[in-house]
């Protein structure tokens, strides 16, 4: 197990910057994912760890050792790519073996790894076969084996689910957990995927336009995000946003939407806007007599909770839950109550506001 740790690393292609003065620190043991969009800088953040990349300024240390400028193989890091990358004409033993007989490993040792590695990912009857033999999912548990028998300081994941169908990604996704905890060692996963990021990592580092957005384990980015970028980001169906005017004339602060109703709230930041009130659509709730009303105009039947989603008397659409056997039908005039414990609000620059006091439980 390694920590690493960057600090103030950049990265410029050409006129274009990709990293602009980004430092994080990565616990020994830890799983954390890379977050983000396209072009936001994940996998060149990952591949200037492996040493894929050159960085450009700042320092990468690993497991206490300067290493930025080390060469890929001084790193002692392992890769798995989103392409399987498997030599069609060797099998899967002889593929899991072929880095470890390069750098002179004895034999045995060879066999002994590549017979641990195929024990841990259920591949002991697999070793015989060809990459052709073998499905898409066996294929990437391959050249994850072969990236174990390494013994690696860290594993370094480029989006490797990226390639397979639904069902397979779930399947695999569950082994890269159990498979952490059997390894404990410190993992890097990079994707786009908001899922796959909830499910796997100790922390998320969520990345947009070069910079880290915010670090923080998966319910904290879901719970209290730092930006609007990362409330919309994160959760599906994304969160949704009204702008409001905020008012305590009468001593009580709510938030004001543009058809007049209102939603309290705990307390008012102590900037001055204009806002926009994130509500998730868990938080927004199908009642009779809800504060809010509105008009359905789809609804989402998905077998334990329905999707409203519905147009409100100044025109803003919002996705609201209903139960399982919501009676809700596209047309009909509803009302909406709001969970006034999971609001959020977001400043012009899409900054979120401090904390409401007793808004949301730690």
């Amino acid at each position: 197990m390694a920590g690493i740790v960057l600090d103030r690393v950049s990265k410029r292609f050409g006129s274009v910057d990709v990293i602009r003065d980004l430092s994080l620190e990565i616990g020994a043991g830890e799983f954390v994912v890379f977050l983000g969009p396209s072009v936001s800088g994940k996998t060149t953040l990952l591949r200037m760890i492996a040493g894929l990349e050159s960085i450009g300024s700042g320092t990468l240390t690993i497991d206490g050792v300067r290493s930025e400028g080390l060469a890929p193989g001084q790193r002692n890091l392992a890769m798995v790519f989103q392409n399987y990358a498997l030599y069609p004409h060797m099998t899967v033993a002889e593929n899991m073996a072929f880095g470890l007989r390069n750098i002179g490993l004895p034999a045995a040792t060879i066999k002994a790894r590549v017979a641990e590695a195929a024990r841990m990912l259920a591949m002991e009857k697999l070793l015989a076969r060809r990459p052709a033999e073998l499905s898409g999912g066996q294929r990437q548990r391959v050249a994850i084996g072969r990236a174990i028998v390494k013994e690696p300081k860290a594993f370094l994941f480029d989006e490797p689910l990226s390639n397979l169908d639904a069902g397979l990604r779930v399947r695999t996704r569950v082994e890269l957990a159990e498979l952490h905890q059997r390894l404990g060692s410190t993992m890097i996963y990079v994707t786009h995927d908001q899922t796959e990021a909830m499910t796997l990592a100790d922390r998320i580092v969520i990345l947009n336009n070069c910079r880290i957005e915010q670090v923080g384990t998966p319910m904290e980015v879901y719970s209290d995000p730092a930006s609007r970028f990362v409330a919309s980001f994160i959760g599906s169906p994304a969160m949704n946003f009204l702008p409001v005017t905020l008012d305590a004339g009468d001593g009580r602060p709510v938030a004001r939407l543009g058809d007049g109703s209102t939603v309290p709230l705990p307390a008012l930041p102590p900037a001055a806007g204009p806002w926009e009130l994130g509500i998730r659509p868990e938080a927004l709730t199908v009642a009779e007599n809800g504060p809010l009303r509105g008009t359905a105009t789809v609804v989402e039947r998905l077998g334990d909770r329905t999707l409203v989603y519905a147009r409100l008397g100044d025109g803003s659409q919002v996705i609201a839950q209903d139960r399982g056997k919501s009676a809700v039908r596209a047309g009909d005039a509803i009302g909406l109550a709001v969970d006034p414990a999971a609001l959020h609000l977001f400043d012009a620059e899409g900054r979120a506001a401090p904390l409401l006091p007793g808004a949301r439980a730690a």
